[in-house]
């Protein structure tokens, strides 16, 4: 799939050295519990591409149109915790810092969300900690509404842990069209 300045893809090999070193930079991990290791990293393609398998989506990785740089991922996921929002599915995404502040995230997510909707999904949610200011902003960006109703506690995070509270953003096929 390809945006205007990306193209979404399956991943590759030569994907897990620039991934690694995403998910062990600090500050691209801010919002999660730990920056990932080799091993961890090199897993977390292993199950996205599973996930492809499995469900027909997932996440992309993400390179740009122009040079093919490795810039992160973006794409959709079954939730697969339990919590009240359940069965669900999920956008995300997770970039370099070297492509923060240029609109991919914003700009693959809608193609993302447009697969979803072509695919027959009727609702895409998304969430990420309350702090994380960067992420919200893309999901409001891309039409995504919230109601602090729906905040969880994530139940993969450890209690008490400071990013345990969850804020939760919906939209809808019906929001999309046209």
């Amino acid at each position: 799939m390809r945006t205007e300045r990306l193209v979404m893809r399956r991943w590759q090999d030569g994907d897990r050295e620039p991934f690694a070193a995403m998910n062990a930079d600090p500050e691209v991990m801010e919002h999660f519990p730990a920056p990932l290791t080799r091993a961890e990293s090199d897993g977390l393609i292993a199950s996205f591409e599973t996930r492809f398998e499995e469900d027909g989506f997932g996440f992309w990785a993400l390179e740009t149109a122009g040079t093919g740089e490795f810039v992160g991922f973006t794409g959709l996921s079954a939730v697969r915790f339990q919590a009240p929002f359940v069965p669900a599915v999920e956008i995300g995404w997770r970039l370099a810092r070297s492509a923060w502040g240029r609109g991919y995230a914003s700009e693959a997510a809608r193609r993302a969300l447009r697969f979803a909707f072509e695919d027959g999904l009727d609702e895409v949610v998304s969430f990420t900690a309350v702090a994380n200011t960067r992420s919200r902003a893309v999901m409001e960006r891309i039409g995504m509404t919230r109601d602090p109703a729906d905040d969880f506690d994530h139940p993969l995070v450890p209690d008490g842990h400071p990013l345990e509270h969850h804020v939760l953003y919906r939209t809808t096929t019906a929001r999309h069209a046209g």
